[in-house]
């Protein structure tokens, strides 16, 4: 989910690509197994990899990485029909899982505690559609600007922006941010949408604030948006167009004008873990030059975001 975070400067991004719509409902068939039920056994396993050389020597025991995720954000991070979690997410742990030769473990947690669950080691790795952002890295509370903990270094793996949708042939004139002054707009708490329509609704004049409904996910804030509890919702792009693709038969939302605020999806790592994250960073670029990144990428129709190469703390 994109972080909650002070607003950067809202630009088209060139990201949204007709691609990245694409996301097929059948991929809820085709994806990986469940980590949270079955740890997803990595076969196979690159047990003398180079990355694998970097874990910490408790993980390498273990041979498991506990991932703390909100996993209620299809396509990134779901439960399918049969209760299994799938995803982009799952799916690119099992691959790293594999680099390194351990299982990646996803626990299921609401998104705004889960930076949270790093600092108390719940979790080895927060993987849930998380924004690389300078506050976060530096643990400083986006509204407020105050110090809050340590922050996270982060393994920047996906870019995506923010997309608002509405009911399909309902769209009320909305096509920008401005263009929901007087409006209600369902989003799920603590993200850039929800910091997005707290910004706009400062600037709107004649006393037409947005009213903003916030939820624990986004699932539950498509839920009002549908029954018509909301005028508008918002959430990262590829979420938006998975939403689109998928609910009603693709009979209930459509996305209504351009992506902003294009930024990287980091895989959080607690700050003084640093032979953690450097295994992570390894893995991920060697599974992006062997090609199976691409894969999965591909696999979810998201080419649009994908990345070329693993960077550290990135986010601006």
């Amino acid at each position: 989910m994109t972080a909650s975070t002070t607003r950067r400067t809202a630009a088209k991004s060139r990201i949204a690509a007709v691609g990245a719509i694409a996301v097929a409902g059948t991929m809820l068939l085709t994806a990986c197994g469940d980590q949270t039920k079955s740890g997803n056994n990595n076969s196979g396993q690159t047990k003398g990899s180079a990355a694998a050389d970097l874990l910490p020597p408790e993980i390498k025991a273990k041979g498991v990485i506990k991932v703390g995720s909100d996993i209620a954000y299809p396509p990134v991070e779901f439960k399918d029909k049969s209760g299994e979690t799938v995803g982009i997410d799952p799916d690119l742990g099992a691959a790293l899982g594999k680099e390194l030769g351990v299982t990646f473990q996803f626990e299921n947690g609401t998104f705004d505690t889960l930076i949270t669950g790093l600092r108390s080691k719940r979790y080895d790795l927060a993987m849930s559609s998380m924004t690389d952002t300078k506050d976060r890295q530096e643990g400083v509370d986006s509204k407020t600007k105050k110090k809050i903990g340590e922050g996270v270094d982060f393994v920047d793996y996906f870019n995506a922006g923010v997309s608002i949708y509405t009911r399909k042939g309902d769209d009320q004139g909305i096509k920008t941010w401005a263009d929901l002054c007087g409006k209600k707009i369902a989003v799920q708490r603590g993200t850039v949408s929800h910091d997005l329509a707290e910004a706009e609704s400062k600037k709107c004049t004649g006393g037409k604030k947005i009213a903003i409904e916030t939820f624990d996910n986004d699932l539950e804030a498509q839920t009002r948006l549908r029954s018509g509890g909301a005028d508008a919702g918002s959430s990262d792009f590829p979420v938006a167009a998975y939403a689109v693709k998928t609910s009603g038969g693709g009979k209930d939302f459509q996305i209504v004008g351009e992506q902003v605020e294009a930024a990287p999806y980091g895989i959080a790592v607690a700050k003084g873990n640093d032979q953690l994250t450097k295994a992570v960073q390894a893995a991920l670029d060697a599974i992006i030059k062997s090609g199976e990144y691409g894969k999965i990428i591909s696999k979810w129709g998201v080419e649009a975001g994908a990345v070329t190469e693993a960077k550290l703390n990135g986010g601006s």
